[in-house]
């Protein structure tokens, strides 16, 4: 594999853009997510969108297609909900959990080596996406009884296991832990993926992304972006940013902070804008653009993409700003 790390010194990559944004605009229903063997399940399997890499794969390699042809330089697994935790709201076990992820990392491997095949001086990578799984470590959901976890972290570490093994396996170049707003479930996949690393006695490079939820400038569990930071250094990372919650103009001080103050290169796929009352992401991909070439010019980033709303249209505009810019030099000091 082209050394990732040699890249990101000359030129900023570029990460694909949603993928359950892309999902919804094919309109599936039940069936599309239940295959022979699935035929008798018992419970709802709308919504697990994990689950199409198994019975809907067309559809999942037509969007890492467009990804790729818009510009992106990295794509992510279809496993953001690929662990025991999340799947069993689903009432889906280890062994799907594992095809899940497998079967994830191989469509996004044979549709990136295509790409890489016809154009080898611009090699595609696969990042293998781990989720924040839906319970928090740091937090009780209860109000009335704050001592009270609903999962232990050896608990997490486990579930993250085996997600790494079934990614690496199914042939990502990177692992992706993201969307973070609990520093503590991050620090479990962690320890999850070093562990794993040891076993086969080989390292993978990790990207790890985490998420300002509102304008106090913190994590759900209450971390600072410093803090945040802080928190997860002691591993060799390959790059530390800052994904989804917020568009690209309020994400802005913080990733300053990451370039000011991070050792590792530096990461921001922001949602496209904000929410409107149906929910909707309504910034188009130039105005998200626009945005985001103020992340370029300050030498922030060394790796750009899109979060939620965000489609191959605005990929393809931030690939053609990030194209004009060097990337982030580790070592930057803050502007006076």
């Amino acid at each position: 594999m082209t050394n990732i790390r040699d890249i990101l010194k000359e030129r900023i990559l570029v990460l694909d853009g949603a993928m359950g944004t892309m999902i919804q605009r094919h309109k599936l229903e039940e069936k599309d997510f239940r295959n022979e063997a699935l035929a008798n399940h018992a419970h709802p399997l709308k919504g697990n969108n994990d689950l199409l890499s198994i019975t809907r794969p067309d559809v999942i390699k037509e969007i890492h297609r467009l990804y790729l042809e818009a510009g992106a330089d990295i794509i992510e697994t279809n496993t953001f909900s690929g662990t025991v935790i999340a799947q069993s709201d689903y009432h889906l076990g280890a062994d799907w959990v594992y095809q899940i992820n497998f079967q994830s990392a191989k469509i996004a491997r044979e549709v990136a080596d295509v790409f890489t095949k016809m154009n080898p001086h611009k090699p595609r990578f696969v990042a293998g996406s781990m989720g924040p799984t839906t319970k928090l470590a740091s937090m009780s959901p209860n109000v009335n009884d704050p001592g009270f976890r609903a999962i232990t972290f050896d608990e997490l570490v486990d579930a993250f296991a085996l997600q790494v093994k079934a990614l690496i396996e199914g042939g990502v170049d990177i692992l992706l832990i993201e969307t973070i707003t609990d520093t503590l479930n991050a620090k479990a996949a962690l320890f999850a993926a070093q562990q794993y690393f040891d076993q086969i006695g080989k390292n993978y490079p990790v990207m790890i992304s985490g998420t300002i939820t509102d304008a106090s400038g913190r994590t759900l569990s209450g971390q600072t972006t410093e803090a945040f930071l802080i928190s997860v250094q002691h591993m060799p990372l390959l790059s530390i940013g800052l994904n989804c919650a917020l568009g690209a103009a309020a994400l802005r001080p913080y990733l300053q902070v990451l370039a000011y103050k991070s050792p590792f290169f530096v990461s921001a796929y922001p949602n496209a804008g904000l929410p409107n009352e149906f929910g909707q992401y309504d910034q188009t991909a130039s105005e998200m653009a626009a945005q985001v070439e103020e992340f370029c010019k300050e030498g922030l980033v060394n790796i750009l993409g899109g979060c939620c709303g965000t489609t191959p249209e605005h990929i393809k505009a931030i690939a053609e700003i990030a194209q004009k810019y060097k990337p982030h030099q580790i070592g930057l000091t803050a502007q006076t």
